[in-house]
């Protein structure tokens, strides 16, 4: 192993030395394909994305070297709307480490979300002012995760293509189980779909651009991942209503109505859902129907379990939380018997919350919720005004794509959590840059792309 990481390395500082911009690309391209660190070094006491989180960590270093000697982003990215978000976001993040249960562990997981926003959302907002950049950061990270298709699906025929277990673990090391990995494939089908259908590229490319959608959709109907079906409905759904220009306001009045009659109804709601006893299963049929059971589907109960837990250890540290980060090393006490499935662990060592809302409720108190539920908002309202307020096609398709994306993800964030993760981390940030680069062009330009700016 050491025989191949000494010339990596030694290319590496090579491209570091040259431009640190190059190792960012390169970081795109590694990450569908690093690995955990002890899947290479089993019983190590600590892990990382190998190769992709040392590069990171070394592009921050590089880019705080360049902000010391005084080089500066653009003011309008550094006071956008969504930047403002994202400073609470991380600024509470680092309130709630201080008083974290577990400093340790909180001031790590803080690091490591800093050098993904600031890489993937800052760095990369800088560099789509160059727009024919936004399409090589599409397809830096898309083509790259076609290999892990295959790999993924050779390992499924050889398991059995009926075997809905294996579904969950066939992609290792690549990813860690069936969910991330449907959670990536569903951002990057929005893209796909929009460039297949978009006139201003060639028919030759939109060929290409099809075979490559339907290995993606292929892919996403074997991960067996029902959120992520769901969060693609959930953006299908967002497209449509994009297309059709109704407002953000009548939107938010509608989503608000929907959350209070679910409320209103909860009980009724929650009776029906407990008559179905549909588990899920390599059947599809039977695989769809098993979302809503909520009584004997191991996965679903689980994850309630999950969510409990995470409510009642908000109760017992509401302004703070336990720390960024500890849900896991602290949730096992708060599960309940009639909530324990045959996945939980005495330990509480399976995991975390499986909630991109509940884990910050327990881990940073209420601000840690509201400030992630605030980066959603004020991304889709981002998004969605620049959308309107844009003439050039290519604009548009890019910004209802970038929408339709996040929309998957904000989705799927109901159900698991992902951000800590390089996989989802790069896409989730890289999307949202492009949301505000547009944004940030559409107010100043005529909107219209350069004549040299294809897919």
């Amino acid at each position: 192993m050491l025989g191949f990481l000494i010339p990596a390395l030694i290319g590496i500082l090579i491209i570091a030395a040259l431009s640190y911009d190059k190792l960012i690309w390169l970081s795109i391209i590694l990450t569908p394909l690093s690995v955990p660190l002890q899947e290479l070094y089993y019983g190590l006491p600590f892990d990382m994305a190998i190769p992709t989180e040392p590069i990171m960590f070394g592009i921050l270093i590089l880019f705080s070297i360049s902000w010391a000697r005084g080089a500066r982003l653009d003011s309008k990215l550094i006071l956008h709307p969504v930047a403002i978000v994202i400073y609470f976001y991380l600024g509470w993040m680092a309130v709630t480490s201080f008083t974290s249960t577990m400093p340790v562990v909180s001031f790590k997981y803080l690091v490591v979300h800093i050098w993904y926003v600031v890489i993937f959302f800052f760095i990369m907002a800088f560099l789509f002012v160059k727009h024919s950049r936004i399409f090589n950061f599409i397809w830096a990270y898309a083509i790259p995760v076609v290999p892990v298709i295959f790999y993924t699906i050779a390992r499924h025929i050889a398991n059995g293509m009926h075997n809905d277990n294996a579904a969950h673990w066939v992609m290792k090391p690549f990813y860690n189980d069936h969910t991330s990995y449907g959670a990536v494939l569903s951002m990057f089908i929005p893209f796909l779909l929009s460039f297949v259908f978009a006139k201003w590229i060639s028919k030759k490319k939109r060929f290409w651009i099809g075979i490559l959608l339907s290995v993606f959709v292929l892919a996403e109907v074997l991960s067996y991942s029902r959120a992520a079906w769901l969060s693609l409905i959930a953006a299908l759904g967002v497209w449509g209503i994009m297309k059709l220009k109704i407002k953000f306001k009548t939107l938010a009045i509608t989503f608000s109505i929907l959350v209070l009659t679910i409320f209103a109804f909860q009980d009724q709601i929650l009776m029906k859902l407990e008559q179905n006893s549909t588990d899920s299963s390599a059947n599809l049929t039977e695989h769809i129907s098993s979302i809503t059971n909520i009584s004997t589907d191991a996965s679903n109960v689980e994850r309630i379990n999950r969510w409990q837990c995470a409510i009642e250890m908000f109760k017992e540290k509401p302004v703070f939380g336990w720390g960024p980060g500890t849900y896991a090393m602290n949730y096992a006490p708060y599960q309940l018997t009639r909530q324990r499935t045959i996945i939980s662990t005495n330990t509480g060592d399976g995991g975390n919350a499986h909630s991109e809302y509940l884990g910050p409720l327990s881990e940073q108190g209420v601000l840690g919720m509201f400030s992630f539920i605030l980066i959603v908002i004020v991304v889709l309202y981002t998004g969605i005004k620049a959308y309107t307020r844009a003439d050039d096609k290519r604009i548009k398709t890019l910004l209802l794509a970038s929408v339709a994306a996040l929309v998957t993800y904000y989705t799927h964030g109901v159900l698991n959590n992902f951000l800590d993760t390089d996989k989802a981390a790069v896409p989730f940030w890289g999307i949202t840059a492009i949301i505000v680069a547009l944004d940030l062009y559409t107010k100043k330009q005529k909107n219209t792309l350069p004549e040299n700016t294809t897919a």
